[in-house]
């Protein structure tokens, strides 16, 4: 079975900053695709930021230059780190990962179960 773990969230101040981090772990032949999404309240879960395995990134246009997203391949993890943060950042992040599993010949996608950010203005 394959689990992804995340840890970091919290209350912060405008201004402040917070890092996530999300681990993988089961049997991982491989990871592609790693990814933070965030989900507000009554809104849709959007993409945050992406990191592919080589390390090319992308992120969503709100938060470009504040935030950052890296991955330790040797470790399976994903972090994100958050600076600058606004109100409008509060929202439950999610980390989603495309796993190819042992006894699998694709990559399947998998999400953690969220941890929640609060930023007060």
């Amino acid at each position: 079975q394959v689990q992804l773990v995340e840890s970091g969230g919290g209350l912060v101040q405008a201004g402040g900053s917070l890092t996530l981090s999300c681990v993988a772990s089961g049997n991982i032949v491989s990871i592609n695709f790693m990814a933070w999404y965030r989900q507000a309240p009554g809104k849709q879960r959007d993409l945050v930021a992406s990191i592919t395995s080589i390390g090319i990134t992308n992120y969503a246009g709100s938060v470009k230059g504040r935030f950052t997203i890296s991955r330790d391949n040797a470790k399976n993890t994903v972090a994100l780190q958050m600076n600058s943060l606004e109100p409008e950042d509060t929202a439950v992040y999610y980390c989603k990962a495309n796993i190819k599993k042992y006894g699998e010949g694709w990559d399947r996608a998998y999400w953690g179960q969220g941890t929640q950010v609060t930023v007060s203005s």
